[in-house]
């Protein structure tokens, strides 16, 4: 995924213009910009959809090297752009084995094949760290910015060393299935009962030391997916780099947990709201409709669960986009590379909310058609928010650079994993 870095100020001399105040400490601000619009990339999203279709989903990788390169082009920093270089070759062999190993596995699902359901779901969470590592090794091999290529330099044991939370995460809830055999050995049998000659078997009984349980299943649960990606996202910062020069990362797991817990307010207090919409609306609809009988009560069960589903989707929309702001402002107003170069941020979230509901609103509204304007707007009111500032003559440092990149770099490039994600 492409992060947000833009055409830099009009009337550039060193390559943007600089803050005056950072110029006297001889440090330079650059101002990012996007310069993509909608209406381009709507062009570019409708023809990777047409072809998706057409091609019963083969053109994917196509897609996403189109869309990946449409970001990226429009992407400047100080006067040039980045540059998707990833060969086409490794994305194609890389979606037909994924293809193929998800086609595999959906069979031995249908034919009762547990044994080997077992195997794939095993095989693939010991791969999942190895799967990421590939991915962002890929990714950042393939970006290029005035002849200088990122690079991910992290080992192996590093990227499974940052996955225990995952492992933990299974080891809990393995846990908890044996607390729940042991819990209900003493609970008596649920019992059936009759409804119209058939027997109905009830629902098991569950006593409250097993829901407390399940309540701290899912609260350790929450902990780790908060803990695996900030191991990730710091492991991705630090071991990407420059030539010799590295990342730099500054926020701690505490910081990541105030975001998630301040996202589970949000998202209650949106459900909140829908719910009281859903009560108002509920009593309207009984009091206009209390005597619809026939098909028509069908039709109108159909729009209360079109209704409830759309109630669901609206109620989480500005949570995921509090929390895509808040960490977004987060990480970009706390990274640099080495001592050379950093990036603050000041994206507001509320505003990067309303954003959001909009764009959802008038997605659902236009039945998809809109979705390309919205990745648009969002790109852009992130990027506009992001400024790069760097230590010296930026010429000077990329030349510097340019000659750290010896045939190392070439070689991480040619080690790059297969594309997994987009």
């Amino acid at each position: 995924m492409p992060v947000a870095l833009l055409n830099c100020l009009r009337n550039v001399t060193t390559g943007g213009e600089m803050d005056s105040t950072t110029q006297r400490h001889g440090i330079a601000a650059y101002r990012l910009r996007f310069s993509g619009s909608g209406s381009e990339y709507f062009r570019v999203w409708i023809v990777n959809l047409l072809l998706s279709i057409v091609t019963l989903g083969l053109y994917t990788p196509w897609a996403r090297r189109r869309t990946a390169r449409y970001f990226y082009d429009h992407t400047m920093i100080a006067g040039s752009p980045l540059e998707f270089t990833a060969p086409l070759r490794k994305m194609v062999v890389s979606f037909i084995l994924f293809a193929l190993l998800y086609v595999a596995y959906k069979i031995a699902a249908e034919t009762g094949q547990d044994t080997v359901v077992s195997i794939f779901i095993i095989a693939a969470a010991l791969l999942a760290p190895y799967i990421w590592g590939s991915a962002m090794r890929f990714r950042l091999a393939s970006t290029r910015w005035r002849g200088l290529q990122l690079q991910f330099a992290a080992r192996w044991k590093d990227v499974y060393v940052a996955s225990w939370p995952i492992f933990l995460m299974a080891a809990i809830w393995v846990g908890i299935t044996y607390g729940f055999d042991f819990l209900s050995a003493d609970l008596p049998a649920p019992n059936s009962r009759t409804s119209g000659g058939n027997h109905v078997p009830e629902w098991p009984n569950v006593s409250p030391p097993m829901l407390g349980l399940i309540a701290l299943g899912l609260v350790l649960s929450v902990l780790c997916i908060i803990r695996v990606e900030f191991n990730y996202k710091s492991l991705l910062v630090l071991r990407a780099g420059i030539g010799k020069q590295h990342g730099r990362w500054k926020p701690v797991y505490s910081d990541f947990v105030r975001i998630w817990g301040a996202t589970i307010v949000v998202f209650l207090a949106g459900v909140a709201l829908i719910l009281a919409l859903a009560a108002g609306a509920a009593y309207t609809v009984q009091s206009m409709f209390s005597t619809v009988r026939g098909p028509a009560m069908f039709v109108l069960i159909f729009f209360i669960v079109i209704a409830a589903i759309l109630g669901l989707v609206l109620a989480s929309a500005p949570a995921r986009a509090y929390r895509e702001a808040r960490m977004f402002k987060l990480i970009w107003s706390n990274v640099g590379l080495s001592q050379i170069a950093r990036f603050k941020c000041d994206l507001q979230h509320w505003a990067f909310v309303r954003l959001r509901i909009k764009n959802v609103l008038l997605t659902l509204l236009t039945l998809g058609f809109y979705r390309p304007f919205a990745r648009v707007s969002e790109y852009r009111m992130k990027a506009d928010a992001v400024t790069l500032h760097v230590k010296g003559g930026l010429d000077q440092l990329i030349g510097e650079l340019v000659r750290q990149q010896d045939a190392m770099g070439d070689a991480l490039a040619d080690m790059a994993g297969l594309d997994i994600v987009g």
